[in-house]
Protein backbone atom coordinates (compact mmCIF):
# COMPACT_ATOMS: atom_id res chain seq x y z
CA UNK A 1 0.00 0.00 0.00
CA UNK A 2 2.88 2.59 0.63
CA UNK A 3 4.73 1.69 -2.41
CA UNK A 4 3.71 4.33 -5.70
CA UNK A 5 2.24 3.11 -8.65
CA UNK A 6 5.40 2.65 -11.08
CA UNK A 7 5.06 5.52 -13.22
CA UNK A 8 7.28 7.81 -15.35
CA UNK A 9 7.48 11.43 -14.00
CA UNK A 10 5.56 10.27 -10.73
CA UNK A 11 5.58 13.71 -8.56
CA UNK A 12 3.46 13.98 -5.36
CA UNK A 13 2.39 17.46 -4.55
CA UNK A 14 2.49 17.28 -0.41
CA UNK A 15 -0.67 18.63 1.44
CA UNK A 16 0.76 20.24 4.38
CA UNK A 17 -1.33 18.67 6.37
CA UNK A 18 -0.55 15.63 9.29
CA UNK A 19 -1.41 12.14 8.81
CA UNK A 20 -3.17 12.56 4.94
CA UNK A 21 0.04 12.51 2.88
CA UNK A 22 0.38 9.14 4.51
CA UNK A 23 -3.54 8.30 3.36
CA UNK A 24 -2.45 9.65 0.01
CA UNK A 25 0.62 7.51 -0.46
CA UNK A 26 2.52 10.44 -0.54
CA UNK A 27 0.28 13.37 -1.34
CA UNK A 28 -1.67 14.23 -4.21
CA UNK A 29 -0.41 13.42 -7.69
CA UNK A 30 1.11 16.82 -9.22
CA UNK A 31 -0.61 18.70 -11.96
CA UNK A 32 -4.38 17.70 -11.93
CA UNK A 33 -7.60 19.29 -10.73
CA UNK A 34 -9.04 18.06 -7.24
CA UNK A 35 -12.27 17.80 -5.20
CA UNK A 36 -12.68 18.33 -1.71
CA UNK A 37 -16.32 18.14 -0.78
CA UNK A 38 -18.09 18.62 2.78
CA UNK A 39 -20.85 20.65 3.95
CA UNK A 40 -20.24 24.31 5.55
CA UNK A 41 -17.62 24.56 8.67
CA UNK A 42 -16.08 20.94 8.46
CA UNK A 43 -12.74 22.00 7.51
CA UNK A 44 -12.65 22.81 3.42
CA UNK A 45 -10.61 25.95 4.09
CA UNK A 46 -8.52 24.92 6.34
CA UNK A 47 -7.14 22.43 4.62
CA UNK A 48 -6.92 24.24 1.20
CA UNK A 49 -4.95 26.90 2.90
CA UNK A 50 -2.88 24.22 4.80
CA UNK A 51 -2.06 22.89 0.96
CA UNK A 52 -0.91 26.58 -0.32
CA UNK A 53 1.30 27.31 2.97
CA UNK A 54 2.64 24.19 1.95
CA UNK A 55 3.60 24.88 -1.76
CA UNK A 56 5.01 27.94 -0.16
CA UNK A 57 7.22 26.66 2.27
CA UNK A 58 8.62 24.32 -0.66
CA UNK A 59 9.23 27.85 -3.17
CA UNK A 60 6.23 27.64 -4.89
CA UNK A 61 3.88 30.12 -6.38
CA UNK A 62 0.19 29.51 -4.90
CA UNK A 63 -3.32 31.20 -5.60
CA UNK A 64 -6.04 31.31 -3.68
CA UNK A 65 -9.89 32.23 -5.70
CA UNK A 66 -12.76 32.58 -3.39
CA UNK A 67 -15.62 33.02 -4.67
CA UNK A 68 -18.14 32.81 -1.97
CA UNK A 69 -15.91 34.67 1.16
CA UNK A 70 -14.07 37.87 0.83
CA UNK A 71 -10.67 38.10 1.42
CA UNK A 72 -10.67 39.41 4.94
CA UNK A 73 -12.86 36.18 5.96
CA UNK A 74 -9.71 34.29 4.65
CA UNK A 75 -7.09 36.46 6.12
CA UNK A 76 -9.17 35.51 9.97
CA UNK A 77 -9.33 32.06 9.10
CA UNK A 78 -5.62 32.21 8.44
CA UNK A 79 -5.19 33.91 11.61
CA UNK A 80 -6.97 32.17 14.07
CA UNK A 81 -4.37 29.13 13.03
CA UNK A 82 -1.40 31.63 13.95
CA UNK A 83 -0.67 31.68 9.98
CA UNK A 84 1.09 34.19 7.68
CA UNK A 85 -0.68 34.66 4.48
CA UNK A 86 2.80 36.58 3.27
CA UNK A 87 3.53 35.89 -0.53
CA UNK A 88 -0.22 33.81 -1.20
CA UNK A 89 -2.18 35.76 -4.11
CA UNK A 90 -5.72 36.04 -3.03
CA UNK A 91 -8.38 37.17 -5.63
CA UNK A 92 -12.27 37.42 -4.67
CA UNK A 93 -15.11 37.20 -6.62
CA UNK A 94 -16.40 40.56 -5.72
CA UNK A 95 -13.90 42.53 -7.17
CA UNK A 96 -14.65 40.49 -10.91
CA UNK A 97 -18.10 41.64 -10.02
CA UNK A 98 -17.47 44.88 -10.27
CA UNK A 99 -15.33 45.09 -12.98
CA UNK A 100 -18.12 42.88 -15.17
CA UNK A 101 -21.17 45.03 -13.72
CA UNK A 102 -18.78 48.27 -15.80
CA UNK A 103 -18.43 46.06 -18.68
CA UNK A 104 -21.85 44.49 -19.38
CA UNK A 105 -23.94 47.09 -18.19
CA UNK A 106 -25.22 48.11 -21.72
CA UNK A 107 -24.79 44.30 -23.10
CA UNK A 108 -28.02 43.16 -25.00
CA UNK A 109 -27.10 39.12 -23.64
CA UNK A 110 -28.02 39.81 -19.78
CA UNK A 111 -27.97 35.62 -19.79
CA UNK A 112 -26.49 33.35 -17.64
CA UNK A 113 -24.43 32.41 -19.93
CA UNK A 114 -22.75 35.69 -20.49
CA UNK A 115 -22.35 35.64 -15.86
CA UNK A 116 -21.04 32.47 -15.94
CA UNK A 117 -18.69 33.20 -19.14
CA UNK A 118 -16.93 36.22 -17.90
CA UNK A 119 -16.83 36.02 -14.60
CA UNK A 120 -14.63 32.70 -15.17
CA UNK A 121 -12.72 34.88 -18.07
CA UNK A 122 -11.60 36.99 -15.93
CA UNK A 123 -10.65 34.56 -13.07
CA UNK A 124 -8.78 32.32 -15.67
CA UNK A 125 -6.83 35.72 -16.82
CA UNK A 126 -5.87 36.40 -13.30
CA UNK A 127 -4.57 32.99 -13.13
CA UNK A 128 -2.73 33.54 -16.35
CA UNK A 129 -1.11 36.45 -14.97
CA UNK A 130 0.27 34.73 -11.90
CA UNK A 131 1.76 31.48 -13.53
CA UNK A 132 0.96 29.33 -9.89
CA UNK A 133 1.95 25.86 -9.12
CA UNK A 134 -1.28 25.46 -6.86
CA UNK A 135 -4.78 27.20 -6.94
CA UNK A 136 -7.94 26.50 -5.02
CA UNK A 137 -11.06 27.54 -6.32
CA UNK A 138 -13.48 28.48 -3.32
CA UNK A 139 -16.19 27.05 -3.99
CA UNK A 140 -17.47 25.54 -6.89
CA UNK A 141 -21.11 26.06 -5.62
CA UNK A 142 -20.88 29.95 -7.14
CA UNK A 143 -20.10 28.25 -10.52
CA UNK A 144 -22.86 25.67 -10.18
CA UNK A 145 -25.37 28.66 -8.94
CA UNK A 146 -23.86 30.60 -12.35
CA UNK A 147 -24.59 28.09 -14.49
CA UNK A 148 -28.20 27.55 -13.74
CA UNK A 149 -28.18 24.49 -15.50
CA UNK A 150 -26.23 21.06 -15.06
CA UNK A 151 -25.04 20.50 -18.97
CA UNK A 152 -23.98 24.24 -18.60
CA UNK A 153 -21.83 23.54 -15.40
CA UNK A 154 -20.91 20.20 -16.63
CA UNK A 155 -19.21 22.49 -19.92
CA UNK A 156 -17.93 25.17 -17.56
CA UNK A 157 -15.62 22.33 -16.14
CA UNK A 158 -14.52 20.82 -18.87
CA UNK A 159 -13.41 24.47 -20.50
CA UNK A 160 -11.67 24.68 -16.77
CA UNK A 161 -10.28 21.22 -17.06
CA UNK A 162 -9.02 22.18 -20.57
CA UNK A 163 -7.45 25.27 -19.00
CA UNK A 164 -5.25 24.05 -16.28
CA UNK A 165 -3.72 21.06 -18.81
CA UNK A 166 -0.61 21.28 -19.07
CA UNK A 167 -0.25 24.28 -16.92
CA UNK A 168 1.94 21.90 -14.53
CA UNK A 169 -0.60 23.46 -12.04
CA UNK A 170 -2.33 21.27 -8.83
CA UNK A 171 -5.99 22.66 -7.91
CA UNK A 172 -8.09 22.44 -5.77
CA UNK A 173 -12.31 23.14 -6.20
CA UNK A 174 -13.98 23.21 -2.81
CA UNK A 175 -17.66 22.05 -3.10
CA UNK A 176 -20.30 22.30 -0.36
CA UNK A 177 -22.70 19.89 -1.77
CA UNK A 178 -25.07 22.30 -2.50
CA UNK A 179 -26.37 20.93 -5.25
CA UNK A 180 -27.45 17.23 -5.78
CA UNK A 181 -26.05 17.21 -9.33
CA UNK A 182 -23.57 19.22 -9.08
CA UNK A 183 -21.17 16.84 -6.91
CA UNK A 184 -21.74 13.93 -9.31
CA UNK A 185 -20.62 16.50 -12.44
CA UNK A 186 -17.07 17.39 -11.13
CA UNK A 187 -16.62 14.15 -9.69
CA UNK A 188 -16.44 12.56 -13.20
CA UNK A 189 -14.20 15.04 -14.19
CA UNK A 190 -11.44 15.24 -11.88
CA UNK A 191 -8.50 13.06 -10.96
CA UNK A 192 -9.33 12.89 -7.30
CA UNK A 193 -11.88 13.11 -4.63
CA UNK A 194 -11.33 13.86 -0.93
CA UNK A 195 -14.54 14.00 1.48
CA UNK A 196 -15.10 15.53 4.54
CA UNK A 197 -17.14 14.26 7.05
CA UNK A 198 -18.87 16.19 10.24
CA UNK A 199 -21.27 14.01 12.59
CA UNK A 200 -23.26 15.99 15.73
CA UNK A 201 -22.92 13.21 18.49
CA UNK A 202 -25.67 12.98 21.27
CA UNK A 203 -23.19 14.68 24.14
CA UNK A 204 -19.64 15.58 23.30
CA UNK A 205 -17.55 16.83 20.55
CA UNK A 206 -18.46 16.88 16.91
CA UNK A 207 -16.25 13.60 15.26
CA UNK A 208 -15.24 14.36 11.93
CA UNK A 209 -13.97 11.86 9.53
CA UNK A 210 -12.09 11.90 6.09
CA UNK A 211 -12.78 9.58 3.22
CA UNK A 212 -10.57 9.61 -0.32
CA UNK A 213 -13.47 8.44 -2.65
CA UNK A 214 -10.74 8.26 -5.88
CA UNK A 215 -7.50 8.96 -6.61
CA UNK A 216 -6.87 8.06 -10.23
CA UNK A 217 -3.77 5.80 -11.27
CA UNK A 218 -2.17 5.92 -7.52
CA UNK A 219 -2.46 3.61 -4.87
CA UNK A 220 -4.14 5.09 -1.09
CA UNK A 221 -5.44 4.19 2.32
CA UNK A 222 -9.33 3.39 1.45
CA UNK A 223 -12.12 3.61 4.30
CA UNK A 224 -12.30 6.38 6.63
CA UNK A 225 -9.89 8.29 8.51
CA UNK A 226 -11.01 10.54 11.47
CA UNK A 227 -9.86 13.88 11.60
CA UNK A 228 -9.56 16.86 14.11
CA UNK A 229 -9.06 20.53 13.73
CA UNK A 230 -7.41 22.63 16.08
CA UNK A 231 -5.15 25.71 16.65
CA UNK A 232 -2.66 25.20 13.99
CA UNK A 233 -4.54 23.40 11.08
CA UNK A 234 -6.24 19.85 10.98
CA UNK A 235 -4.44 16.54 12.08
CA UNK A 236 -5.64 13.45 10.08
CA UNK A 237 -5.21 10.15 11.47
CA UNK A 238 -4.89 7.15 9.40
CA UNK A 239 -6.58 4.01 9.78
CA UNK A 240 -4.96 1.50 11.22
CA UNK A 241 -3.64 -1.50 8.99
CA UNK A 242 -1.75 -4.13 11.82
CA UNK A 243 -0.31 -5.89 8.85
CA UNK A 244 1.87 -3.16 7.80
CA UNK A 245 3.75 -2.93 10.71
CA UNK A 246 5.34 -6.45 10.57
CA UNK A 247 8.27 -6.60 12.55
CA UNK A 248 10.83 -9.44 14.37
CA UNK A 249 11.18 -9.80 18.38
CA UNK A 250 12.24 -11.98 20.51
CA UNK A 251 9.54 -13.52 22.72
CA UNK A 252 10.03 -13.48 26.54
CA UNK A 253 8.25 -13.21 29.74
CA UNK A 254 6.71 -10.22 31.55
CA UNK A 255 6.90 -10.29 35.19
CA UNK A 256 4.73 -8.95 37.65
CA UNK A 257 7.49 -9.30 40.46
CA UNK A 258 4.94 -10.89 42.26
CA UNK A 259 6.36 -14.33 42.69
CA UNK A 260 2.51 -15.66 43.46
CA UNK A 261 1.24 -13.70 40.58
CA UNK A 262 3.85 -14.79 37.98
CA UNK A 263 3.45 -18.38 39.11
CA UNK A 264 -0.51 -18.10 38.89
CA UNK A 265 0.35 -16.80 35.21
CA UNK A 266 2.92 -19.62 34.58
CA UNK A 267 5.99 -17.11 34.63
CA UNK A 268 4.11 -13.89 33.75
CA UNK A 269 2.96 -12.10 30.79
CA UNK A 270 4.40 -12.77 27.23
CA UNK A 271 5.38 -10.30 24.96
CA UNK A 272 3.38 -9.38 22.12
CA UNK A 273 0.18 -10.31 23.61
CA UNK A 274 -2.94 -9.34 24.66
CA UNK A 275 -4.44 -9.75 28.08
CA UNK A 276 -7.82 -8.91 29.68
CA UNK A 277 -8.36 -8.61 33.31
CA UNK A 278 -12.00 -8.45 34.25
CA UNK A 279 -13.97 -8.67 37.30
CA UNK A 280 -16.80 -6.21 39.01
CA UNK A 281 -15.96 -2.93 40.32
CA UNK A 282 -13.49 -2.63 42.84
CA UNK A 283 -12.08 -6.00 42.35
CA UNK A 284 -8.46 -4.82 41.66
CA UNK A 285 -7.99 -4.50 38.27
CA UNK A 286 -6.75 -1.30 37.81
CA UNK A 287 -4.04 -2.50 40.28
CA UNK A 288 -2.82 -5.48 38.74
CA UNK A 289 -2.50 -3.71 35.51
CA UNK A 290 -0.56 -1.19 37.15
CA UNK A 291 1.89 -3.62 38.81
CA UNK A 292 2.94 -4.56 35.52
CA UNK A 293 3.58 -1.58 34.02
CA UNK A 294 5.41 -0.43 37.43
CA UNK A 295 7.67 -3.63 36.96
CA UNK A 296 8.27 -3.45 33.64
CA UNK A 297 9.11 0.48 33.97
CA UNK A 298 11.76 -0.54 36.75
CA UNK A 299 13.41 -2.96 34.19
CA UNK A 300 14.27 0.02 32.32
CA UNK A 301 11.43 -0.41 29.65
CA UNK A 302 8.28 1.84 29.33
CA UNK A 303 4.90 1.38 29.71
CA UNK A 304 1.55 3.47 28.52
CA UNK A 305 -1.45 4.05 30.68
CA UNK A 306 -4.46 5.39 28.88
CA UNK A 307 -7.20 5.78 31.80
CA UNK A 308 -10.47 6.35 30.92
CA UNK A 309 -12.34 6.45 33.85
CA UNK A 310 -10.45 7.22 36.82
CA UNK A 311 -8.57 10.57 37.37
CA UNK A 312 -4.65 10.64 37.26
CA UNK A 313 -4.48 11.75 40.96
CA UNK A 314 -6.53 9.30 41.95
CA UNK A 315 -4.56 6.44 40.36
CA UNK A 316 -1.14 7.67 41.52
CA UNK A 317 -2.41 7.98 45.41
CA UNK A 318 -3.74 4.12 44.86
CA UNK A 319 -0.30 3.55 44.00
CA UNK A 320 1.87 5.18 46.67
CA UNK A 321 -1.17 3.56 49.26
CA UNK A 322 -0.10 0.32 47.97
CA UNK A 323 4.01 0.91 48.20
CA UNK A 324 4.69 1.43 44.62
CA UNK A 325 4.77 5.12 43.95
CA UNK A 326 4.89 5.90 40.18
CA UNK A 327 5.70 9.89 40.37
CA UNK A 328 9.59 8.87 39.52
CA UNK A 329 9.22 6.86 37.08
CA UNK A 330 6.77 8.96 35.12
CA UNK A 331 9.25 12.05 35.70
CA UNK A 332 12.28 9.81 34.26
CA UNK A 333 10.10 8.62 31.56
CA UNK A 334 9.60 4.98 32.10
CA UNK A 335 5.53 5.33 32.83
CA UNK A 336 3.50 7.64 29.81
CA UNK A 337 0.57 8.45 31.43
CA UNK A 338 -2.57 9.64 29.43
CA UNK A 339 -5.68 10.72 30.95
CA UNK A 340 -8.50 10.32 27.91
CA UNK A 341 -10.98 12.47 28.06
CA UNK A 342 -14.13 10.17 26.64
CA UNK A 343 -16.15 13.05 25.39
CA UNK A 344 -13.71 14.26 23.14
CA UNK A 345 -12.21 11.17 21.36
CA UNK A 346 -12.61 9.80 18.29
CA UNK A 347 -11.26 5.39 17.65
CA UNK A 348 -8.35 6.41 15.08
CA UNK A 349 -7.22 9.64 17.41
CA UNK A 350 -7.28 6.90 20.41
CA UNK A 351 -5.24 4.74 17.82
CA UNK A 352 -2.94 7.65 17.16
CA UNK A 353 -2.05 8.38 20.74
CA UNK A 354 -1.22 4.90 20.75
CA UNK A 355 0.81 4.39 18.16
CA UNK A 356 2.83 7.60 19.23
CA UNK A 357 3.51 5.98 22.69
CA UNK A 358 4.86 3.13 20.98
CA UNK A 359 6.60 4.62 17.85
CA UNK A 360 7.96 7.67 19.00
CA UNK A 361 8.44 7.35 23.06
CA UNK A 362 9.24 3.04 22.35
CA UNK A 363 6.18 1.87 24.88
CA UNK A 364 6.52 -1.78 25.49
CA UNK A 365 3.74 -2.39 27.56
CA UNK A 366 0.34 -0.48 26.58
CA UNK A 367 -2.21 -0.57 29.13
CA UNK A 368 -6.02 0.26 28.77
CA UNK A 369 -8.14 0.51 31.67
CA UNK A 370 -10.50 0.65 30.85
CA UNK A 371 -12.59 -1.40 27.65
CA UNK A 372 -15.99 -0.01 29.06
CA UNK A 373 -14.28 3.72 29.40
CA UNK A 374 -13.40 2.70 25.16
CA UNK A 375 -16.68 1.80 23.99
CA UNK A 376 -18.51 4.20 26.47
CA UNK A 377 -16.53 7.07 24.96
CA UNK A 378 -17.62 6.17 21.19
CA UNK A 379 -21.48 4.78 21.63
CA UNK A 380 -22.35 5.99 18.28
CA UNK A 381 -19.26 4.95 16.61
CA UNK A 382 -19.60 1.33 14.61
CA UNK A 383 -17.20 -1.34 14.63
CA UNK A 384 -15.27 -0.70 18.03
CA UNK A 385 -14.72 -4.21 18.43
CA UNK A 386 -13.29 -4.28 14.85
CA UNK A 387 -11.08 -1.56 15.66
CA UNK A 388 -9.75 -2.89 18.84
CA UNK A 389 -8.74 -5.96 17.21
CA UNK A 390 -6.70 -4.38 14.54
CA UNK A 391 -5.05 -2.38 17.72
CA UNK A 392 -4.14 -5.09 19.43
CA UNK A 393 -2.97 -6.94 16.25
CA UNK A 394 -0.77 -4.05 15.53
CA UNK A 395 0.78 -4.27 18.91
CA UNK A 396 1.37 -7.66 18.76
CA UNK A 397 3.23 -7.20 15.79
CA UNK A 398 5.86 -4.84 16.96
CA UNK A 399 5.80 -6.88 19.99
CA UNK A 400 4.53 -5.11 22.76
CA UNK A 401 2.46 -6.60 25.55
CA UNK A 402 -1.24 -4.79 25.91
CA UNK A 403 -3.27 -5.26 29.13
CA UNK A 404 -7.03 -4.38 28.97
CA UNK A 405 -9.60 -3.84 31.93
CA UNK A 406 -12.75 -4.79 31.71
CA UNK A 407 -15.49 -3.73 34.32
CA UNK A 408 -18.38 -6.46 34.68
CA UNK A 409 -21.51 -5.76 36.18
CA UNK A 410 -22.88 -7.02 39.41
CA UNK A 411 -20.78 -8.29 42.34
CA UNK A 412 -21.28 -11.90 43.08
CA UNK A 413 -20.49 -14.52 40.77
CA UNK A 414 -24.02 -15.33 39.82
CA UNK A 415 -25.23 -12.16 38.83
CA UNK A 416 -21.88 -11.32 37.07
CA UNK A 417 -22.16 -9.63 33.26
CA UNK A 418 -20.32 -8.18 30.89
CA UNK A 419 -21.23 -4.89 28.81
CA UNK A 420 -19.42 -6.01 25.66
CA UNK A 421 -17.97 -9.28 24.27
CA UNK A 422 -13.83 -8.89 23.61
CA UNK A 423 -12.77 -12.14 25.65
CA UNK A 424 -11.96 -13.73 22.30
CA UNK A 425 -9.43 -10.85 21.52
CA UNK A 426 -7.19 -11.76 24.00
CA UNK A 427 -4.66 -13.98 24.68
CA UNK A 428 -4.84 -14.32 28.43
CA UNK A 429 -7.93 -13.52 30.60
CA UNK A 430 -7.35 -12.91 34.49
CA UNK A 431 -10.97 -13.66 35.98
CA UNK A 432 -11.30 -11.19 39.51
CA UNK A 433 -14.28 -12.82 41.69
CA UNK A 434 -15.68 -11.56 45.03
CA UNK A 435 -16.75 -14.36 47.60
CA UNK A 436 -17.87 -14.55 51.27
CA UNK A 437 -16.41 -16.13 53.91
CA UNK A 438 -16.47 -15.77 57.71
CA UNK A 439 -18.46 -12.63 57.53
CA UNK A 440 -15.55 -11.12 54.98
CA UNK A 441 -16.33 -10.03 51.62
CA UNK A 442 -13.11 -11.47 50.21
CA UNK A 443 -11.42 -11.55 46.20
CA UNK A 444 -10.29 -14.40 44.15
CA UNK A 445 -8.16 -14.41 41.54
CA UNK A 446 -7.94 -17.33 38.90
CA UNK A 447 -6.48 -17.76 35.09
CA UNK A 448 -9.06 -19.12 32.70
CA UNK A 449 -7.15 -18.85 29.63
CA UNK A 450 -3.48 -18.03 28.24
CA UNK A 451 -2.94 -19.00 24.81
CA UNK A 452 0.74 -18.68 25.01
CA UNK A 453 1.87 -21.62 27.28
CA UNK A 454 1.19 -22.96 30.77
CA UNK A 455 -0.72 -21.33 33.75
CA UNK A 456 -2.13 -22.46 36.89
CA UNK A 457 -5.95 -24.06 37.07
CA UNK A 458 -6.18 -22.97 40.73
CA UNK A 459 -7.84 -19.99 42.64
CA UNK A 460 -6.29 -17.87 45.01
CA UNK A 461 -7.44 -15.66 47.09
CA UNK A 462 -5.94 -11.64 46.07
CA UNK A 463 -5.68 -9.36 49.12
CA UNK A 464 -4.05 -5.60 48.51
CA UNK A 465 -2.60 -3.64 51.29
CA UNK A 466 0.59 -1.08 52.03
CA UNK A 467 2.79 -3.90 51.64
CA UNK A 468 1.50 -4.19 48.02
CA UNK A 469 -0.50 -6.83 46.35
CA UNK A 470 -0.29 -10.84 47.60
CA UNK A 471 -1.73 -13.87 46.55
CA UNK A 472 -2.39 -16.81 48.98
CA UNK A 473 -1.86 -20.49 48.18
CA UNK A 474 -4.51 -22.21 46.39
CA UNK A 475 -7.46 -22.23 47.69
CA UNK A 476 -8.78 -26.04 48.12
CA UNK A 477 -11.33 -27.63 50.01
CA UNK A 478 -14.13 -25.54 48.62
CA UNK A 479 -16.45 -25.20 45.75
CA UNK A 480 -18.56 -22.21 44.66
CA UNK A 481 -15.99 -19.38 45.14
CA UNK A 482 -16.39 -18.15 41.88
CA UNK A 483 -20.25 -17.92 42.12
CA UNK A 484 -19.39 -16.21 45.69
CA UNK A 485 -20.49 -18.51 48.06
CA UNK A 486 -18.16 -21.51 49.20
CA UNK A 487 -20.41 -24.08 50.00
CA UNK A 488 -18.00 -26.27 51.95
CA UNK A 489 -14.92 -26.14 53.99
CA UNK A 490 -12.26 -23.46 55.21
CA UNK A 491 -10.57 -20.85 53.15
CA UNK A 492 -6.74 -21.45 52.26
CA UNK A 493 -4.01 -20.14 54.11
CA UNK A 494 -4.30 -16.50 54.36
CA UNK A 495 -2.40 -13.73 51.70
CA UNK A 496 1.20 -13.48 52.36
CA UNK A 497 3.51 -10.45 52.18
CA UNK A 498 3.55 -8.34 49.05
CA UNK A 499 6.41 -9.98 47.11
CA UNK A 500 4.97 -13.53 47.85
Amino acid sequence: MRDPLPSSGDRRAATGVPGLDDVLNGGLPSDRLYLVTGTPGVGKTTLALMFLLEGLRQGETCMYITLSESESEIRQVAASHGWSLDGLKLFELSSAEQTLRLEDENTIYATADVDLKETMRLLLDEVAQAHPTRVVFDSMAEVRLLAQAPLRYRRQLLSLKQFFAGRRCTVLLLDDRSGATGDIQVESLVHGVIGLEQTAMEYGADRRRLRVAKLRGSRFRSGHHDFVIETGGLRVFPRLVAAEHRTDFVAEPLPSGIGRLDALLGGGLDRSTATLIMGPAGSGKSALAVSFAAAAARRGEVAALFVFEERVGTLLSRARALGSPLDELIERGRIVLHQVDPAELAPDEFTALVRDAVEKKHARLVVIDSINGYFNAMPQARYLTLQMHELLAYLGELGVASILTMAQTGTLGASMGSPVDVSYLADTVVLLRYFEAQGRLRKAISVIKKRSGYHEDTIRELSFGRDGISLSQPLTGMTGILFGLPSSGEPGPGPSSGAS
